[in-house]
């Protein structure tokens, strides 16, 4: 019989813990390009967005900043050439669009689609035998509204797909490797708060913005043997932007973010004597635990206690200075700790807005030289329709 050799599994796991030099206990899910930053703005940023200033690109991590858009309506278009310190045939495209109906609510979507390239399946003897292309992807769609004059709120309902080994299954004698393609549901909820502050020098804005995002059922790969958490997550930032004068501004950003997902060793998981699960009894354990419990397991379960919770928080930081709100220049940091995950980088980026076009770029400058994320760059194009549709009627 045939075995799958799948180094898909070898770049989600890169996805998630990119080129640790020790992690122990890195928190891993399934279905990990849901975790990565599809817009080039809040990626010049540190990868920080749930705070910034509303933007037409706010799908990913707060959708309640569309409430308090200006434009009416809009579509972007984003694509990142992903580790291509590793291959050259890793992709993610994301697509997004909104329409508000008045100055109270807003609707919007997005869809990413992740590509792993070209992988080889091979056989008992190693030989390759086929060709796979694996490939995760995610509908989303989101309703926002402004409850109070600085305060919105939004809900989301995602579908995500995942297909580690692109419809290609086998086994090896008394031992299944058969993988098929895996999907469950899941909602976020995001709140944003903006509020004006009159200085002699014009409107600075205070902001405030969370996203519990991808809370939805575990997947399964194996028809139930094992079932996987997806990326569920809490975003909690803010932001200030600060005028200069009528043309010059710079706007400031900081944003945590902590898994709600278990750890790979959760001191929760032992048997009858208080011992930590090992080996197959723990795996057993994870897979069987339910959505819910992980999440609220996933603050009190590190075995280090109360220093490894706190480690396990990401944080990113960025600055965007503006010229006219047409002109914009970004830099920002992006934490992690070496214990889980490692992904510590610089960011730098750059934007223009026209009337009816909006045009971001970042670059990523990892502090290894050995981090696979070094030099990924992140490209978004966005359009407003209605300033299109206005060119046109004039």
């Amino acid at each position: 019989m045939k075995k799958i050799f799948l180094t898909a599994v070898a770049v989600a796991t890169l996805t998630t813990a990119a080129w640790a030099e020790e992690s122990p206990n890195v928190i891993m899910t399934a279905m990990p390009s849901l975790t990565i930053a599809p817009d080039a703005r809040s990626a010049g940023m540190g990868d920080a967005g749930v705070a910034t200033a509303p933007d037409m690109y706010s799908q990913h991590f707060n959708a309640a900043k569309y409430a308090f858009l200006q434009e009416r309506g809009g579509i972007t278009a984003s694509y990142t050439p992903w580790l291509r310190s590793l291959v050259g045939d890793i992709d993610l495209a994301y697509l997004t669009g909104f329409y508000r109906f008045d100055d109270l609510q807003a609707i919007s979507a997005g869809f990413t689609y992740f590509s792993m390239g070209k992988v080889s399946l091979l056989d008992n003897k190693g030989d390759i035998f086929q060709e796979a292309h694996p490939n995760e992807w995610a509908l989303d769609f989101a309703y926002s509204r402004r409850l109070h004059e600085y305060v919105s709120m939004a809900a989301t309902l995602r579908f995500m797909y995942s297909d580690l080994n692109n419809g290609v299954n086998s086994s090896v004698s008394n031992s299944s490797t058969e993988l098929y393609p895996a999907w469950t549901m899941a909602a976020d909820i995001s709140l944003y708060y903006r509020q004006p502050i009159e200085l002699p020098m014009g409107t600075s804005y205070f902001t405030l913005g969370t996203n519990f995002s991808n809370f939805g059922g575990k997947v399964t790969y194996d028809k139930g043997v094992n079932n996987n958490f997806i990326p569920a997550n809490w975003r909690l930032g803010v932001g200030y932007e600060l005028p200069f004068d009528n043309y010059n501004s710079l706007s400031a950003t900081v944003e945590f973010n902590k898994m709600l997902v278990p750890a790979q060793r959760s001191k929760f998981a032992t048997d009858d004597n208080g011992n930590l699960l090992t080996g197959d009894p723990y795996h057993q354990w994870f897979s069987q635990l339910s959505s819910p419990n992980g999440w609220w397991q996933s603050f009190a379960d590190a075995p280090g206690g109360f220093k490894e919770e706190f480690n396990e928080l990401q944080w990113g930081a960025g600055l965007e200075y503006s010229y006219d709100h047409k002109f914009f220049g970004r830099v920002g940091y992006s934490y992690e700790n070496r214990f889980k995950g490692n992904r510590n980088y610089f960011t730098l980026g750059a934007g223009f807005k026209l009337s009816i076009v909006t045009l971001d770029i970042s670059y990523c400058i990892a502090t290894g030289n050995t981090n696979p994320l070094n030099n990924t760059m992140r490209f978004t194009l966005g359009f407003d329709l209605y300033g299109i549709k206005d060119l046109v009627n004039n």
